[in-house]
C-alpha cells in the first residue's frame, strides 16, 4: 500500500516536559491503523501535532508528500487529514442531517455571500450536501434518525454522528479520537462495523483508543506509545507479544491488550 502520511521525527516539548519525543511512522492508504498506550503517553499531543492544531518543536508531517506542519488547521483540513472531537463538533439544537449538511459547507464551491443571496453555485451546493448527507447517514446506521435533534440521540448514535460530521468534509484520512469510549459490548461491536464501512469508502483511518479488545479487532497495524516514544509497531499478533508493551500496561496481557 501507498503511504499517505508520513510522521517524521516528531517532538513536542512543553517548556521542560517532552510530550512527543522523536516519534515517526508511515500510515498507508486505506488502512486501519490505531496509536495506543496508557494515560499520559503523548497519544493526544500527536493527534493535534499531525492535523496541525500543534507546531512541532522539531521534525515534520507529511501529507502525499508534502509538509502539513505549521499550516492552518483548516487548510490541513481541506486537503483531506481531518480529526473528530467526539461530541464537540455536534450542534446539539440542529436536526441530524442539518449537522452533516453543514459539515460539508468545508468544501463548498460558492462564497458565503452566493449562499446568502442564494446562487445558483449556492443552490447546486445545498442540493449535493443533502443528497450526500443522506448517504453518509445511512451507511453509519443513521438513516432512521436523519430528523431527530441531536441532542435526544443516544452516546452511540452521537458518536456516529461526529464521525458523520468528519466524512461530510470528503476526508483522505479521517482521525478517530477514542470512537468505542463509553460504550457497552454491543455498542462497541456496532461501532467497529462502521469504522469498517469507512474504509470501506476508501478513506484511511488513524485512531486513538483504549478498548484494546476492540483495537486488536479492527487495527490493521499499530503504534505504541510510552511517555512520549514509540515503542513498537506492528499487526496485533506482533504487539500483543511485545515485552515492552507488555511492560508497559503493567504486565496485565488478558485484561489491557487483548490477550
Amino acid at each position: 500500500m501507498t503511504e499517505l502520511l508520513q510522521i517524521k521525527a516528531i517532538t513536542k516539548r512543553f517548556g521542560g516536559l517532552v510530550a512527543v519525543n522523536d516519534v515517526s511512522f508511515d500510515v498507508r492508504e486505506q488502512e486501519i491503523l490505531s496509536v495506543i498506550g496508557p494515560n499520559g503517553a503523548g497519544k493526544s499531543t500527536l493527534f493535534k501535532l499531525i492535523c496541525s492544531f500543534l507546531n512541532p518543536t522539531s521534525g515534520e508531517v507529511l501529507f502525499r508528500g508534502e509538509r502539513i506542519s505549521g499550516l492552518a488547521p483548516h487548510v490541513v483540513a481541506r486537503k483531506g487529514v481531518v480529526r473528530t472531537f467526539q461530541e464537540t463538533t455536534i450542534f446539539k439544537s440542529m436536526t441530524v442531517r442539518d449537522n452533516v449538511i453543514t459539515a460539508h459547507h468545508l468544501r463548498s464551491s460558492a462564497t458565503l455571500a452566493g449562499f446568502y443571496l442564494g446562487t445558483q453555485a449556492a443552490r447546486r451546493d445545498e442540493q449535493e450536501f443533502g443528497r450526500s448527507a443522506d448517504e453518509i447517514l445511512d451507511v453509519l446506521g443513521l438513516g432512521g434518525q436523519r430528523n431527530e435533534i441531536a441532542s435526544t440521540l443516544p452516546h452511540g448514535h452521537l458518536r456516529a454522528l461526529g464521525i458523520a460530521i468528519g466524512l461530510a468534509t470528503n476526508p483522505s484520512i479521517l482521525l478517530l479520537d477514542e470512537p468505542f469510549a463509553g460504550m457497552n459490548h454491543d455498542e462497541t461491536v456496532k461501532a467497529v462495523q462502521m469504522v469498517r464501512g469507512v474504509r470501506e469508502r476508501g478513506v484511511t483511518v488513524l485512531l486513538v483508543e483504549h478498548d484494546m479488545r476492540a483495537v486488536m479487532d479492527i487495527s490493521d497495524r499499530i503504534v505504541v506509545l510510552n511517555f512520549g516514544q514509540k515503542i513498537a509497531e506492528g499487526v496485533p499478533k506482533e504487539i500483543q507479544e511485545n515485552d515492552k508493551v507488555i511492560e508497559a500496561y503493567l504486565g496485565v496481557e488478558d485484561e489491557t491488550i487483548g490477550y
